[in-house]
């Protein structure tokens, strides 16, 4: 699927996907949620790319939640229903599946499906005088299982709890300090500042980095130092071809040369 509210713009070693709906401060209409998986594949088979930054583009908001405009038609029976919240799963899933690390940049408001979508990064970086909130409880319905326990992972229960139950508009000093976003920066900054995390990223192994990425998904499924895929994993390591070099830079005192893409 593809939507002309969202695109991909490749930058040698970052790839932004930018949601570009500005009359509407990026709400997520179905085209969107469909357009977004293709792209997040499109960043991954680029070799070059170490990095994707979700970001709202000059609309002056993340996301501002779900586009209401289309409820009628996607919420009419129970198979819509189910055909809406596969789509907007898949894409979920392409995010927070991604083997390559996602930052979510954001600026403005981030509400509903848009926090959805900046739990599904990484790493989520938010400007000072953005907004938050998840807001089912003001429509009557409820918030996706998946999204839930991301919610309650990233800011507790309790917190996940407040947002849920109240449905209230919180800034972005609330969310750092509940551990909703990572960094707060100043405004107009959150672009910038994605940037330089991606930076940072990028300079160190990319097997590492892919490595530690599913040692976090298969710690949160129970592995632990007994369980064969996570020793393999790690063992694994011994044998890459950033470690080869690595541990040689490290004596030898000099950046490493890292080759893994």
């Amino acid at each position: 699927m593809t939507s002309s509210s969202i695109r991909l713009k490749l930058n040698d070693e970052t790839a932004e996907i930018i949601l570009d709906k500005p009359e509407k401060r990026n709400a997520l209409s179905s085209d969107m949620w469909g357009a977004i998986p293709a792209l997040v594949d499109q960043a991954v088979a680029e070799k070059t790319v170490k990095v994707i930054i979700l970001h709202g583009g000059t609309a002056g908001a993340f996301a501002a939640g779900a586009d209401i405009s289309e409820f009628e038609v996607i919420y009419a029976t129970e198979e819509a229903a189910q055909a809406s919240a596969d789509t907007i799963t898949r894409t979920v899933n392409s995010l927070a599946n991604c083997p390559k690390p996602v930052i979510a940049s954001i600026e403005g408001a981030c509400v509903g499906g848009g926090v959805s979508l900046a739990m599904a990064a990484d790493l989520r970086v938010a400007a000072e005088g953005s907004r938050f909130a998840v807001t089912p409880a003001r429509l009557g319905i409820v918030y996706p299982a998946d999204d839930t326990r991301r919610l309650a992972e990233i800011v507790g229960v309790p917190n996940a709890k407040d947002i849920l139950l109240t449905g209230r508009l919180f800034d972005g000093e609330e969310a750092f300090r509940m551990g909703l976003i990572n960094r707060l920066v100043p405004k107009g900054q959150a672009l910038s500042a994605a940037y330089e995390m991606a930076g940072a990223m990028g300079a160190v192994s990319q097997w590492s980095t892919r490595a530690i990425k599913q040692m976090f998904e298969g710690v949160s499924q129970g592995w632990d130092n007994a369980t064969p895929e996570a020793n393999a994993l790690f063992l694994s390591g011994f044998t890459n071809e950033d470690f080869q070099d690595g541990y040689k830079a490290f004596l030898e005192k000099r950046p490493a040369k890292f080759t893994f893409r």
